[in-house]
Order: structure tokens, then C-alpha cells, then sequence
């Protein structure tokens, strides 16, 4: 049954927390795909990711690139999964895909500080409630790690 867990992000932006759950997906050996808002908030994301740490690496690609299939992460304001990921992350309000069952894991990012972001997080629960997919419910704790809430 896919999982969708749901990331309540507070005082952190998501440049800073979808590398590191980017990273321990790859750890798990899963293909990922990330699905963003707008072409430009994608490419933003990419330029993030080539810098964001001195001392490491996360394979990434985009999906203008010509061999998609191969990218461990793909980057992309698309629907589909051309990398054949198992994981999908969606970030800015993306939504809920279609073939949300054919994935493992559907990770859904939200900034707790935006009232919009919020109200479709409350209801984006809500259908994955009622469709039976196994919903879990995560926030940061005052020591930086995350703890399941609901």
C-alpha cells in the first residue's frame, strides 16, 4: 500500500529539508522524482542542489535532459515518472498524482507558516484519508529531527 507522509515545515524553507530526505532515499537504494510548481522554481531547485553542501554529492537530473530514465532524483514540473522512481516528492503545492498507488511513498512538503499551503495539506489529508492510502503526519521537533504526529 503506498504511504503518503506529509512534511509540516517550520522555520526551515524546503531548499534546506528535501536534500537530506532526498539523500536517505538514495541511501535506500529508491529512484525518486520531485515534482514542483513551475519550470523556474524546478531550475532554481536544480542550481540548489549542485551547491548546497561543499562536502558531498546528490545525483540529480532534470527532465530536459535526454537520459531521464537513468537519474536516481529527477527534477520536474511534469506528471508521470519517467525515471521509474518509487518515491515521489511533491513540493509548492504540486498535487496528489493520478497513479499516486503505483508509488511506494508519496512525500508532500508543506510550509506550516503559509495559511494556503496549510489548507490544501489539511485537505490533501483528507482524500488520502478517504482513499485509503496510509497516511502519516510529520513535524520537526525542538532537537531538528522528525517526529511522526499523526
Amino acid at each position: 500500500m503506498t504511504e503518503i507522509l506529509f512534511y509540516h515545515l517550520q522555520h526551515q524553507p524546503i531548499e534546506r529539508v528535501l536534500p537530506t530526505l532526498l539523500e536517505k532515499s538514495i541511501e535506500r537504494g529508491w529512484k525518486v522524482v520531485v515534482q514542483g510548481s513551475s519550470e523556474e522554481r524546478i531550475e532554481a531547485l536544480d542550481a540548489h542542489l549542485w551547491t548546497y553542501r561543499d562536502d558531498g554529492f546528490l545525483p540529480h537530473g532534470t527532465w530536459r535532459e535526454p537520459e531521464v530514465a537513468a537519474q536516481p532524483v529527477l527534477l520536474t514540473p511534469n506528471e508521470g515518472n519517467p525515471n521509474g522512481a518509487s518515491v515521489r516528492f511533491l513540493i509548492d503545492g504540486a498535487p496528489v498524482p493520478a497513479d499516486a498507488a503505483s508509488y511506494a511513498r508519496i512525500v508532500l512538503l508543506f510550509d506550516g507558516e503559509d495559511e494556503e499551503a496549510l489548507a490544501a495539506a489539511r485537505e490533501r489529508w483528507s482524500e488520502a484519508k478517504s482513499a485509503g492510502f496510509d497516511a502519516t503526519y510529520w513535524q520537526m521537533d525542538d532537537s531538528g529531527r522528525w517526529a511522526k504526529k499523526a
